[in-house]
């Protein structure tokens, strides 16, 4: 029997984000974000879930759009391809609307989309719940429930699929946000639908959980400790975050909630770099990295902190990155482990087994870091 696969690739998902922009949703936004020397993200974490899929090209026929947007990649890796729709470049909106429409036309088995929230929200206005989807994270705001952990993640889930395994379809909300006021430092969230996805917990993120952590005396407690260890021959990349975000408030400095810092000697050096800056900053002094988890998903890389760039990441090294976060956050995720998700597969490996977590004054904890055969 075959299995009719969907696949939409929005090739500007995720430009924005290593050069600060927050996101890429508009034509304006995405030509300002080449201009600034960022390179296209989907296509090579779309490449990761098919991977994956290979070995059942036999039984599987991918319906598609042409070129960028799915077709290339799809006879990249040798899919038997059904182009439903032919667009040119650059690609729109509508262009994705309209794929979807299409597809949910041909009965397709799952539609598997590459993409951020804009893309979910396009496909919802288009087919609502007409078709089980299942998104691959490729954008800058992964806020909604209809996304796999990681690109691998939502090859497994494809395969389960096609193995017949029993996997759960269920509703999941596709959320939002207002990228000008995401930009300035203000997460303005709105639910746009839902969509049906394979209900597969060890592979389908949960709807990121927003605002700032209650327990002040437990956020007072590790900002008191991260900032007592700070060497003062060293700098220090500040991610994103309300917990990081508690550090900067006690140092009394500026922060950018959405966006990463730099720091040193309790000064602040730059405000919301981009990836490039950071890196240059990294090759002039020692320099470690504060970063937090992504609450109810437990992603430390890959979401919301593109700046933190691979290359970056290898320079400054697993010893010197520091993630504090409350027990509570953490007793959250229900023994899921956190998720490095760096576009780097290699490097992906490299930081996963146990890393020390600050929970308190002088308090940690060992939390495992991504298990490879989830993710």
């Amino acid at each position: 029997m075959q299995f009719k696969l969907g696949l939409i690739v929005n090739p500007v998902a995720g430009l924005g984000g290593a050069v600060a922009l927050k996101g890429s949703d508009g034509s304006e936004t995405a030509e300002l974000a080449r201009s600034l020397g960022a390179e296209p993200k989907a296509h090579s974490r779309t490449a990761q879930a098919l991977a994956l899929l290979q070995p059942y090209r036999d039984i599987i026929e991918v319906y598609t759009v042409s070129g960028e947007m799915g077709e290339n990649l799809a006879l990249e890796h040798g899919f038997s391809t059904q182009v439903v729709m032919t667009c040119g470049t650059p690609t729109t909106p509508e262009d994705t609307e309209q794929a979807a429409k299409l597809l949910a036309d041909a009965k397709v088995d799952l539609l598997l989309f590459a993409g951020g929230d804009g893309t979910a929200r396009n496909i919802c206005a288009a087919i609502g719940s007409e078709a089980p989807v299942l998104g691959v994270p490729a954008g800058c705001k992964i806020h909604s429930g209809v996304y796999a952990i990681t690109p691998k993640a939502a090859g497994r889930v494809v395969e389960m699929l096609i193995k017949g395994e029993l996997v759960t379809i269920d509703d999941a909300d596709v959320m939002d946000i207002d990228e000008s006021a995401f930009r300035v430092g203000t997460v303005r969230a709105k639910r746009y639908g839902e969509m049906q996805v394979p209900s597969e917990l060890r592979y389908v993120q949960s709807v990121k959980n927003g605002g700032k952590e209650s327990d002040e005396l437990v956020l007072a407690d590790i900002a008191a400790y991260v900032i007592s260890e700070m060497e003062e021959d060293e700098q220090y990349i500040m991610g994103s975050g309300s917990t990081v975000a508690a550090i900067m408030e006690e140092l009394g400095l500026d922060n950018t909630l959405l966006g990463v810092d730099l720091i040193r000697d309790h000064a602040l050096l730059g405000s919301d770099l981009t990836a490039q800056q950071l890196l240059d900053a990294a090759s002039q002094a020692p320099t470690k990295l504060v970063i937090t988890l992504i609450g109810g998903q437990g992603h430390i890389f890959g979401r919301g902190n593109q700046q933190l760039s691979s290359a970056l990441i290898r320079q400054i090294g697993k010893d010197n990155i520091i993630v504090v976060a409350t027990k509570t956050k953490l007793q959250a995720l229900n023994g899921r482990p956190l998720i490095a998700d760096t576009g780097d597969q290699e490097l992906d490996n490299e930081l996963s087994g146990y890393i020390k977590v600050v929970t308190g004054y002088n308090d940690h904890v060992m939390y495992a870091v991504g298990h490879q055969d989830l993710i």
